[in-house]
């Protein structure tokens, strides 16, 4: 009969198109995940996997069962997750992904204090880009993610948190504006994170620009980089008011804040619309507005 433990060696098999890093990535042997596998298909009648000397790839049809696999594997994490809920609010596992410019300058503030609310839970972090914790949201992979709003993706429920104002962080010069526009930022000296992050994309719309040639080609991995450029007179950029707040090496640059309306990024938590932890979403987000 079908079984959950052949779907799970299905998706595995999908993440990976490989038997051999499936079957790693599902802590089981390679002869073992193969026989489930050939046994999912035997008692479906159906060819799902395409088998090839460098790994396997899912037919058609396996790309349909696939997202119906899926489908019943949420149904039954969120059933465990609602008995999990009948026991108070964030006891046990709770898998939370943050992105690379919230989590340095968030995480040092909450966790102690749900390690003193919450000493039940077990809290498990994963740092990615935003692309990356909201497939993995979507897939089941992650109960929540703290990520910069908004999102377009309708399967998600997004919460907002609080706003993080934007600075114009630039080398100190002996003349500086108390204070400056969005249209004056000097874009042939702008400086922003590489593609792919959020806040790159951001910085963009602060601008009103999607892309510039007089920009700087080179984009910094992480903000720390980039202030650590911005002190050696390299160029200049934006900076979120909670990076200003936790990072060294600020004091040989000049932060000009923006005239009104000042431009924020909106911080905000995100979950599956499926999800029966409410609860524990909401005391999360009472913990994280009391940074």
């Amino acid at each position: 009969m079908l079984t959950l433990r052949q779907l799970q060696y299905f998706e595995a098999l999908a993440k990976e198109g490989h038997f051999g890093r499936a079957a790693e990535r599902a802590s089981v042997s390679q002869p073992a995940l193969s026989v489930q596998i050939k046994d999912l298909e035997a008692h479906l009648g159906l060819t799902l996997v395409e088998r090839y000397s460098g790994g396997a790839r899912l037919t058609d049809v396996g790309e349909e069962v696939l997202e119906k696999s899926r489908q019943i594997l949420l149904a039954v994490q969120d059933l465990q997750a609602f008995g999990q809920t009948r026991q108070g609010p964030l006891t046990g596992p709770f898998r939370l992904g943050v992105i690379p410019s919230i989590g340095p300058y968030v995480l040092p503030d909450i966790l102690p204090r749900l390690r003193q609310t919450y000493p039940d839970l077990e809290l498990i972090l994963r740092e990615s880009r935003t692309n990356n914790l909201i497939s993995e949201l979507e897939e089941g992979q992650l109960d929540a993610a703290i990520v910069a709003l908004p999102l377009a993706e309708e399967s998600l429920h997004c919460l907002p948190l609080f706003e993080d104002p934007f600075y114009l962080a630039a080398p100190k010069k002996k003349l500086e504006p108390s204070a400056i526009s969005a249209s004056s930022i000097p874009m042939d000296d702008l400086l922003l994170l590489e593609e792919g992050h959020c806040l790159r994309d951001q910085a963009l719309q602060v601008c009103s620009l999607a892309t510039n040639p007089l920009m700087k080609s080179f984009g910094a991995s992480s903000l720390t980089t980039l202030i650590q450029l911005i002190t050696n007179g390299y160029a200049s950029t934006l900076l979120p008011q909670m990076c200003i707040e936790k990072e060294a090496g600020l004091d040989h640059i000049s932060l000009i804040p923006f005239l009104d309306p000042a431009p924020s990024r909106t911080i905000g938590m995100v979950w599956r619309k499926s999800s029966p932890r409410s609860k524990d979403f909401e005391a999360l987000a009472e913990i994280i507005k009391l940074r």
